[in-house]
């Protein structure tokens, strides 16, 4: 499948939600959902036809998209997710969760997860005091994720750590602002996953 190179605004009016793709526009009246809450197209402001096969659609592709992923990286997850014990819904959340470019995104090294994998894969992040530029690496409990010394002074980084505080930090992450360095202090539990998706409408999905 073929990489998305469009606007991303596009792909939140499609959903019918904000999948704040684009950081702290996504806050501001100059949202698309906020201007145009139909989906884009010639017949987006028609009637829509629902079945029990696009609404489980469309649970999967907001969840892909609010990640970044391609449908073959999105299908490797949810296949490993398949593999561990436990409820796979809740496995699917908790490895995406735990990739590197979104726990960098939850610790504010990046205004979306778009731009915190591009600090990834340039390399500007280390885990447990070793370089990483994999994005979807998986952290563990007790991790820690920091931005290399060189590259704290970055005007993307340090605009993205100015506006952390008004997202939040998940229970599950620890910032040290100061020290541009994040700790994973356990496993996100589902209910600490706040994703606008119903990822068991995924599984359905997936096992048809």
């Amino acid at each position: 499948m073929a990489k998305y190179r469009g606007p991303v605004c596009r792909l939140c009016r499609r959903e019918g939600e904000k999948l704040f793709l684009k950081g702290a526009r996504c806050m501001t009246e100059k949202c698309a959902i906020e201007r145009r809450s139909y989906p884009p197209g010639q017949h987006g402001q028609g009637r829509q036809r629902t079945s029990d096969y696009s609404v489980q659609l469309r649970e999967k592709q907001k969840l892909r998209r609010i990640y970044g992923l391609q449908e073959r990286q999105f299908r490797g997850v949810f296949e490993r997710a398949e593999r561990q014990v436990g409820v796979t819904g809740a496995a699917l959340l908790r490895l995406l969760e735990c990739r590197l470019d979104n726990v960098a995104y939850r610790l504010g090294f990046g205004v979306s997860r778009k731009q915190a994998r591009q600090i990834v894969n340039h390399g500007h992040l280390m885990i447990n005091g070793k370089p990483v530029t994999v994005a979807g690496a998986l952290v563990k409990a007790g991790d820690v994720i920091e931005v290399r010394e060189r590259s704290r002074k970055l005007a993307v980084i340090q605009e993205a750590m100015e506006t952390v505080e008004s997202r939040g930090i998940p229970d599950w992450l620890e910032l040290d602002k100061e020290a541009f360095k994040g700790i994973v202090r356990a496993l996100p539990a589902k209910e600490q996953i706040t994703v606008p998706v119903n990822e068991q409408m995924v599984v359905e999905l997936y096992s048809r």
